[in-house]
């Protein structure tokens, strides 16, 4: 392997790209958003010098600019998913976008039909289908196996029925870090006749989604935990978009992607968004950004954060009076890593590290069912979560503020 100062952006010349890593602070606070490239800040003001809020309008040319702005963030976000450009929507959140994909289940669906949600799952890829409960629908839990907080197929199969119509799967727990194998998950979802959706959003910056490869029938993640600014997308797989009935506004064809996207979009942050797509073409090495120049980022990411993954979890499972949850090996997890100091609650041990510049995440992220299985809800978890950036001497700044006398 190439050493790092042979590819593009040595270490430190990529944390010069990030400016709050120059404020001296250890970030491990990834999970809950990353930090912005120069250029996606950059894009953003530039995009509001030029235009201001200057709305997307083919009758005048800076409109027209505003117009293509958009189609080729769409197209470039497609890129990212090894999707085609019609099949993405951008919006907010994936929150909001799941919840409208919701609202087009609830016109097809009702008694006598189920879903199923994986034990591991962010609200946003909960909450939106238990509100099929409303109009009748079944939701049952796919719950993971303690103490590793992995699931098992074996539990799925014996949940699937002829009436099951959805399977809600997280690729990576936004709180545990723990994996799953999205390709096998939908494999047995399809085979059972129902479809199957996945929230990406916290694997999506250790490793880009793939939809060619995962056989999902949707797929969500958020540009802002991959270095972009606060947007949502979704995929939708190409066969389905004409058989969901989403509320929209009455001009806009049966299954056009654009259905999903109400009102008028932040033009600023998809700029800033093209931005960080175009900071992670030049991490991939590429000329141009491709779909090859995003696998190649993809694989230098994974190869920055394994020693420093390795570093985090070998020092808090080593460390006096801490419990780890999930995994206790770096197989089957990413950089993310829930953490409970003895005698303290995970607050007072987030606000003591911050204290000392170490930036860590406390509570519960929204991970409701993984964290009551676990009897730790609502006060929840310390969670230490990387990205790319991240050095193991913040990981060792971490594990020095953990020391107690």
């Amino acid at each position: 392997m190439p050493s790092t100062d042979t590819l593009p952006f040595a270490l430190h010349a990529l944390r010069d790209q990030f400016p709050p890593l120059l404020h001296g602070r250890a970030y491990l606070d990834n999970a809950a958003g990353g930090l912005l490239p120069r250029r996606s800040i950059e894009a953003i003001t530039a995009h509001l010098t030029q235009f201001g809020a200057t709305n997307a309008m083919p009758s005048h040319a800076p409109g027209q600019a505003v117009l293509d702005l958009k189609t080729r963030a769409r197209a470039a976000t497609a890129l990212l998913m090894n999707a085609e450009a019609p099949d993405v929507a951008l919006g907010p959140s994936a929150t909001a976008l799941n919840f409208r994909l919701a609202a087009a289940f609830a016109r097809l669906w009702g008694p006598g039909d189920e879903v199923i949600l994986s034990g591991l799952e962010h609200e946003a890829n909960a909450s939106p289908w238990r509100e099929l409960e409303r109009v009748g629908v079944t939701v049952r839990v796919w719950h993971a196996r303690q103490p590793t907080m992995q699931l098992h197929l074996d539990d799925l199969r014996s949940l699937l029925t002829p009436h099951t119509r959805l399977v809600a799967v997280t690729a990576a727990s936004n709180v545990l870090g723990v994996t799953v194998n999205i390709p096998e998950v939908s494999a047995l979802a399809r085979a059972a006749g129902a479809w199957t959706v996945v929230d990406a959003v916290h694997a999506a910056p250790h490793s880009f989604p793939d939809v060619g490869v995962w056989g999902a029938d949707f797929v969500s993640f958020s540009p802002y935990k991959v270095w972009g600014p606060h947007l949502g997308a979704l995929w939708i797989r190409p066969e389905l978009r004409g058989q969901l009935p989403w509320p929209k506004l009455s001009f806009v064809p049966e299954g056009d992607i654009t259905g999903m996207e109400y009102g008028t979009p932040p033009f600023e942050l998809l700029a800033g968004w093209l931005g960080t797509l175009d900071y992670l073409r030049e991490l991939g090495g590429g000329e141009m950004l491709t779909r090859t120049a995003l696998q190649a980022a993809s694989t230098r990411i994974a190869d920055l954060e394994r020693p420093v993954l390795t570093r985090l979890l070998d020092g808090l499972l080593h460390t006096p009076g801490v419990t780890v949850y999930g995994p206790h090996t770096t197989e089957g997890r990413v950089g993310t890593v829930a953490f409970r100091v003895a005698g303290e609650t995970p607050a007072h041990t987030a606000e003591a590290l911050s204290a000392r510049g170490v930036d860590v995440g406390a509570g519960h992220f929204y991970a409701v069912q993984p964290l009551q299985d676990l009897g730790v809800y609502p006060e929840g978890v310390v969670r230490a979560s990387i990205a790319h950036y991240t050095t193991e001497d913040d990981v060792q700044r971490l594990l020095d503020g953990l020391k107690r006398p």
